[in-house]
């Protein structure tokens, strides 16, 4: 029996798929099932219903997996101490960011952190708010960006900031602060379901049913809501990091809500088993270091004019 054994068991697990878990673990299928299969004669044991599809471990089979994560995790902690013994801070840092902040948030720290950590490597992906707590409990993160709280006791949540949510329209209105109640949702364009902005959105707006807009477009990205707005198509809701890259011309049909204004408050995500705890205070305090004062304190208000 050997670690990588340990490793492949896992990741057909996982994906429920020999062929998914060779790639994942970048082995060819024949090797991943060879060294599986000598794990099993050496165990006297099938650690997978392989007759069913997708896989499914056996009874026994749960066991020996349940047992091979603590077995990696206590190997993981011993790298862990090791490395940390290191003057400099070193290794590869896993980051999981939702969408709608990953191409406003991570423009502001990632060069700094890059450049007063060179011996650490970023290794960041964008991922919705689900995939983010499965891999990180899957151990294929080791830290997320998103944006909480999430309610989940095997997830520790440390606030980064909180950033506000703005109104951007098509057109104006008679008034400088705005209240949820001015819009009208049959106007208003979200993302798809799956984004934790389009909840809280709903809830915002009281949208508990469904409600009929004029025009219906799926889609995950805040840029193609705000080109569909600037084309005159309707309102919609955006963070305020997303709102800073807007041009001039686009700011001015920016209106903030009226105080306290409605926040989202976005969070470093961690396991409760989580390691590299120095890579991640680094991380967080780069991130914050980056992002507007304005938005560190929960409660601040948002200045009228984006680019004032």
């Amino acid at each position: 029996m050997n670690l990588q054994q340990l490793e492949y068991i896992i990741a057909v697990e996982q994906h429920r798929h020999f062929g998914k878990a060779a790639a994942a673990c970048f082995v060819t299928q024949p090797t991943l099932s060879m060294m599986i299969q000598k794990l099993e004669d050496e165990l006297g044991i099938r650690v997978f219903d392989r007759s069913r599809q997708p896989v499914v471990p056996t009874p026994a089979g749960e066991i020996v997996i349940g047992q091979a994560r603590v077995i990696l995790q206590e190997v993981n902690i011993m790298k862990d101490l090791l490395r940390q013994q290191k003057q400099n801070l070193t290794g590869e840092l896993r980051v999981g960011v939702i969408p709608t902040l990953a191409p406003y948030l991570i423009p502001l720290f990632v060069n700094n952190f890059l450049e007063k950590y060179p011996e650490v490597r970023l290794s960041i992906s964008e991922r919705i708010t689900d995939q983010v707590v499965r891999d990180l409990k899957n151990n294929d993160l080791d830290v997320g960006i998103l944006v909480g709280p999430l309610n989940d006791p095997s997830i520790r949540e440390n606030p980064l900031f909180y950033e506000p949510l703005l109104v951007y329209s098509s057109h104006g209105f008679d008034k400088t602060f705005l209240l949820p109640e001015d819009i009208d949702p049959r106007e208003l364009l979200l993302l798809e379901e799956g984004h934790c902005l389009r909840s809280q959105i709903m809830n915002l707006c009281e949208l508990r049913h469904r409600w009929e807009s004029r025009l219906s477009y799926e889609t995950g990205s805040l840029e193609t809501l705000v080109r569909l707005v600037a084309s005159g198509n309707g309102v919609t809701i955006l963070p305020a990091l997303a709102a800073e890259m807007l041009t001039d011309v686009q700011k001015e049909r920016v209106f903030p809500f009226l105080a306290p204004a409605p926040v989202r408050e976005v969070s470093l995500a961690i396991h409760r088993n989580f390691l590299k705890r120095d890579l991640i205070d680094a991380l967080g305090e780069e991130v914050r270091a980056g992002v507007p004062a304005r938005y560190h304190l929960k409660g601040e208000t948002v200045p009228v004019s984006l680019h004032s």
